[in-house]
């Protein structure tokens, strides 16, 4: 890292946005912890709540069937919310990072200046007709690439092609599959920052190499009934119950629980 780079990433904290929905409060609030906990960098977490972007007038598409989240298309919004400066990280919620966010911050530090993206390229096809608590589950080019995507928020392409009104009406393919950017515009993450549960594995002769660093519940997590068995359940049935232990201690004196913070607002330079 470049002694600029370096004093940049000092001055204020790592940029992440998590895609929040309402049905997976739970999986934001263990995902955000595990970021926290893991981390060697001051980290900024933001949650990205669609009906607060509704409200801000900032998003207006209508809800298709293949949504499966409420943030299928709010995630573009990123390098808008982060006021189109600097480099920032968006997640899916249904993530769990066993390892330190710095890596992430690292690479996107490093990162080769026509990037505009960075992200795992996943060669990914899913078997089942349904995910999670009965969404229906789509296939596409490119699938899962934008679950976990460094976004350079100041890259020209980025400033012109992810404003509100493009992500209210752009298509889905125009938007997953990074259709603004041409493909050298799109670089590459090592798999194991978006290990997709069911899919990528653990190769016993490279475990160090192989073994994932933020573990991606893709078809759905344990806070599912129909998942709650699933690979690497355990190590997210841990960070929750600790989660909730310390809730319990920290909650206040009425026994209410903390909402989830408002997206943030921002200042845009023209």
């Amino acid at each position: 890292m470049s002694s600029t780079n370096l004093a940049s990433a000092v001055a204020e904290p790592f940029r992440v946005f998590v895609g929040y929905d309402s049905r997976e409060d739970i999986a934001y609030r263990v995902c955000r912890r595990s970021l926290l906990r893991r981390s060697s960098i001051p980290l900024e977490i933001t949650p990205i709540v669609q009906q607060e972007l509704r409200d801000a007038g900032l998003y207006w598409r209508e809800r298709g069937p293949t949504e499966s989240t409420e943030f299928s298309f709010t995630r573009f919004l990123t390098p808008y919310l982060a006021g189109y400066r600097g480099w920032a990280l968006f997640v899916d919620c249904d993530f769990l990072f066993v390892d330190d966010v710095a890596a992430l911050a690292r690479l996107a530090a490093d990162a080769d200046p026509r990037h505009a993206v960075l992200c795992v390229h996943h060669d990914y096809t899913p078997t089942e007709a349904t995910k999670m608590d009965g969404a229906v589950q789509t296939a596409y080019p490119r699938k899962n690439w934008s679950s976990m995507v460094l976004f350079d928020c100041g890259h020209p392409k980025n400033r012109a092609a992810l404003t509100p009104e493009a992500v209210s009406t752009r298509s889905g393919a125009y938007l997953h599959r990074f259709m603004w950017l041409d493909d050298d515009e799109v670089g590459e993450v090592p798999f194991v920052w978006n290990f997709l549960v069911g899919h990528n594995r653990v190769d016993p002769a490279d475990e160090a190499g192989t073994a994932p660093r933020a573990i991606h519940y893709t078809s759905g997590g344990p806070w599912f009934e129909r998942y709650r068995d699933c690979e690497f359940a355990n190590l997210w049935v841990q960070e929750r119950d600790a989660y909730e232990a310390e809730e319990a201690a920290d909650k206040d004196v009425d026994g209410s629980m903390q909402a989830p913070p408002a997206v943030v607002s921002v200042e845009v330079d023209a």
